[in-house]
Parts: structure tokens; C-alpha cells; sequence
């Protein structure tokens, strides 16, 4: 796969990393199976207020340090049991709470993982999205409108998303994957708006999706639309390119290969988390060993772990619930599993 153009600010890392004084080779081992998740992580913020700008960040930051490191040991332990590839998160604070969560990964669970974050500019949230993995990221970026398009108006910024491109492989076994997380404009009436933001979206992504590249788009899409009940030009139809007569770029939906009952990802039965993706990823080039999706599922079980929250108390002080009664997220991880064939 070809550097792609459109990258701006792009990070470029080397096969060769040098973390913690040591070396690390990067792209030399393929792995058999990709499982490759997304988690809304529900104001994933430690205790320290110093650093949060907005007054909202610090309402929603941890109380205080032992909540903080419940929070934080909760996240881990279904990182731990699910052993995802690569992860993405949203609602996540900064580099350094990954950097927390990539440290209790290797002491609890020896899983070794790495981070790819670049800060967005969520002023009134400081919300971040970012990226755990283990191993084969080659570049990451944030992209922003050109001029052309900034004119146009028919578009609208993402003030938190994260594009990452990885590599395995070597010669003509080399397969690549571009994963795009995002964290999109929340609720009903702001529907116009996401789609302004989705529009942006695949005008970044479309032409690899028409040169047959793998192409991935996770995170919180906050959709209203549930799988099978999505109209061509709502959020997610745009998002997936249902509506514009070419079949050819459309975007798989990973909820169509689950069980209705299965297929909620919040606390209030909505599915506002996804994993959308090119259909390259799902056919088998005999030619040569590509990734090709397998199944998908949601841990709801992993992360709700007290009675559903009925009277709205979650939403105003998470941590006043007593622990034993405290869900993880209000959101539920979604895992997608590729094997290389």
C-alpha cells in the first residue's frame, strides 16, 4: 500500500523502535488472528484536575486517586481477558491515561502494548480518542478540511478522531490496514452535523476503498440508526455509502453478522458504537495471505457488572454507584476478528 496523500502532520515510525532503553523490531512477526476492538470508555480521566481545562473535564474527572485506579484496573481487566491486537478507545483524557492503562496491562496481564495518540481540540469536553496495539503500526495523523472544502460548507470538523496505517508482512505477503477512530457529534438533533462530519470522512477515505485497499472506521458514531433500520442518507448510511449508486465503495457493518438481541453496545439499548469496513476485508485473495473478517461480537457481559442504572444517577456522579454496582462504561466494547488466509 502506497503512502497516502491526503495525510497531513503525518508521524512516521521506522521499523525499529527504541522504547524504554529498549530495541524493539517492529514488522518482522505476522500474527495468525487480528482481533481488533473499539470501547467508548466513559471519561476515561485520572484524579489530577491540574491538567483538564474545562470546567466539565474537571466535573467528570475521577474523585480521587483510589478511583482513579479502580477505573483504571477495571479497563484493564477486560483488556486483559479480550487481548485485542488493536484497540481504540473514546472519551479517553490524554496520551498519559493510555500510557497508565499500557503499564497495568504488562504488570497484571503481561500484554505488551503501544500508543498512538496525536491531541484533538474538544474544547468544551478535552475528550481524546486514541489507540492501543501491539505491534505494526507504520504512521498516524489527524486530518483537517482543505480550503476547497472549508469553503464549500458542506462540511464540518472532527475535533476528535485519530487515523492510523499498519503493516505486516513483507514483498507481496505485505497486507496493510488504515483505521480511522472516531468520537462523532452525540445526540438526535445533531444528526445534520454528524453527517457533515461523515461527508469529510469518506472524502478522505473513498479512493482507497475504490483502489481495493483495507480500510476500517470504528469508534463512537453516536448513530441513532440501528443495523438494518439505517435509510441510505441517514448518519451510518452515509458513513457506510448506501445511497450513491456505486455498490462498490460501500462499507461493511460488522453489526450485520450479530444477533439483533446482541447487537445493543450502550446502557440504554442503543448501537452507537460500530465497526464499519472496506469489502476487501472480506474476500480471500488466493494470490497472495490477506486479512479476511471472521466474526464479531460485544462483551456487554465483561463490562456491565450491577443492576442497569434506571434512575439516571450514572449520569450525574458515576462514582457515587458502590463499586460492586458499578458498570465499567456506559458504552460496550465491539470486537471484530480477521485471520490471515
Amino acid at each position: 500500500m502506497h503512502r497516502l496523500s491526503l495525510f497531513v502532520g503525518i508521524l512516521v515510525f521506522t521499523m525499529s523502535w527504541v522504547d524504554d532503553g529498549r530495541l524493539h523490531l517492529w514488522g518482522q512477526d505476522v500474527p495468525e488472528t487480528l482481533r481488533i476492538g473499539t470501547w467508548n470508555l466513559e471519561w476515561f480521566y485520572d484524579h489530577d484536575k491540574t491538567d483538564n481545562r474545562s470546567k466539565l473535564s474537571k466535573e467528570k474527572s475521577a474523585p480521587t486517586k483510589n478511583d482513579w485506579q479502580w477505573k483504571l484496573n477495571a479497563v484493564a481487566r477486560v483488556i486483559g481477558e479480550t487481548k485485542p491486537y488493536i484497540m481504540a478507545f473514546q472519551e479517553i483524557e490524554n496520551r498519559k491515561v493510555l500510557l497508565d492503562l499500557k503499564k497495568v496491562l504488562h504488570e497484571k496481564y503481561r500484554l505488551s502494548y503501544r500508543v498512538a495518540f496525536v491531541e484533538g481540540f474538544d474544547s468544551f469536553t478535552g475528550q481524546d480518542v486514541g489507540v492501543l496495539f501491539q505491534n505494526g503500526l507504520v504512521e498516524m495523523s489527524r486530518r483537517e478540511q482543505n480550503q476547497e472544502q472549508w469553503q464549500s460548507k458542506r462540511f464540518y470538523n472532527l475535533s476528535k478522531h485519530l487515523f492510523t496505517r499498519f503493516e505486516w508482512g513483507t514483498g507481496p505477503n505485505k497486507e496493510s490496514l488504515v483505521l480511522v477512530n472516531l468520537h462523532l457529534r452525540a445526540s438526535p438533533e445533531k444528526e445534520d452535523l454528524r453527517i457533515k462530519q461523515i461527508k469529510l470522512v469518506r472524502q478522505w477515505i473513498d479512493e482507497d476503498i475504490r483502489r481495493g485497499r483495507n480500510i476500517m472506521v470504528v469508534g463512537d458514531l453516536n448513530t441513532e440508526h440501528g443495523f438494518g433500520k439505517q435509510q441510505d442518507h441517514s448518519d451510518i448510511g452515509c458513513l457506510r455509502g448506501l445511497g450513491d449508486g456505486d455498490a462498490s465503495n460501500d462499507l461493511v457493518d460488522l453489526h450485520g453478522s450479530l444477533q439483533d438481541s446482541n447487537r445493543a453496545t450502550h446502557l440504554n439499548g442503543k448501537q452507537f458504537d460500530r465497526i464499519l469496513f472496506s469489502q476487501s476485508l472480506m474476500e480471500d485473495n488466493r494470490n497472495h495471505r490477506d486479512l479476511v473478517f471472521v466474526r464479531g461480537f460485544v462483551a456487554k457481559d465483561l463490562v456491565v457488572v450491577g443492576e442497569v442504572d434506571k434512575d439516571g444517577s450514572r449520569w450525574e456522579n458515576m462514582y457515587s454507584i458502590p463499586k460492586v454496582d458499578r458498570d465499567i462504561s456506559d458504552h460496550y466494547p465491539v470486537f471484530g476478528e480477521f485471520e490471515f488466509k
